[in-house]
């Protein structure tokens, strides 16, 4: 079981850092646009329609690794406080009440939306010269789709923290600093920080 849990964990993962070079894209589509406009003032009305797809593409598939990664924001001023158990019938409760049917509707009403969007190659309105859309659309039914597999995955995982008391392991990725573990690494302390503290403070203007 925890093996297809983590293969899961896995394919979300691949897919958000597959999708993650759209940052990339996005940032050299627009600094272009910035160029050719007031620079050749050559600007292209079809520019605002791609900066849509590019980040509505990045967010839409960027949402099952987020929640493989549990980093979606959440209210947990009391939920940190809760012993695993609990964190677990709250979650599981969530995610059956609001989360698969939300998810589930998406999915299906996506995958209708998007064909709809193929059967008459659908280009955009918003500007003059509108790129087709109709890929841009497959991407709702396709993120959802991975979006519940991986809702899915977390139910599982929230039945057996229920059972065992504890959360079962997710598959690891980029993590931030361990601040002591690198002042252990590092042979820095306390006392060294505070000393250094002090060039920075000293001509600081009041």
């Amino acid at each position: 079981m925890q093996k297809t849990l983590l293969f899961v964990d896995r394919l979300s993962t691949w897919v958000g850092q597959a999708f993650s070079f759209c940052i990339v894209l996005l940032t050299l589509h627009v600094s272009w646009e910035v160029f050719s406009r007031y620079a050749l003032d050559n600007p292209r009305a079809w520019a605002f329609d791609g900066m849509i797809m590019l980040y509505g593409t990045l967010f839409m598939m960027a949402g099952a690794y987020t929640l493989a990664k549990n980093s979606h924001v959440r209210g947990d001023v009391l939920y940190g406080f809760f012993r695993p158990r609990t964190q677990a019938t709250l979650d599981l409760i969530l995610y059956i009440v609001f989360f698969i049917p939300g998810v589930f509707a998406l999915t299906y009403a996506g995958y209708y939306y998007a064909a709809d969007s193929w059967r008459i190659h659908e280009t955009s309105n918003i500007t003059a010269e509108g790129p087709p859309i109709y890929p841009f659309k497959t991407v709702i039914p396709l993120a959802g789709a991975i979006l519940l597999a991986q809702g899915i995955v977390e139910i599982i995982r929230c039945v057996i923290c229920i059972k065992q008391g504890h959360w079962p392991s997710r598959e690891q990725d980029v993590e931030e600093v361990d601040v002591e573990k690198l002042k252990q690494e590092l042979n820095v302390k306390d006392e060294d920080i505070e000393k250094l503290d002090v060039y920075v403070t000293k001509d600081k203007p009041r």
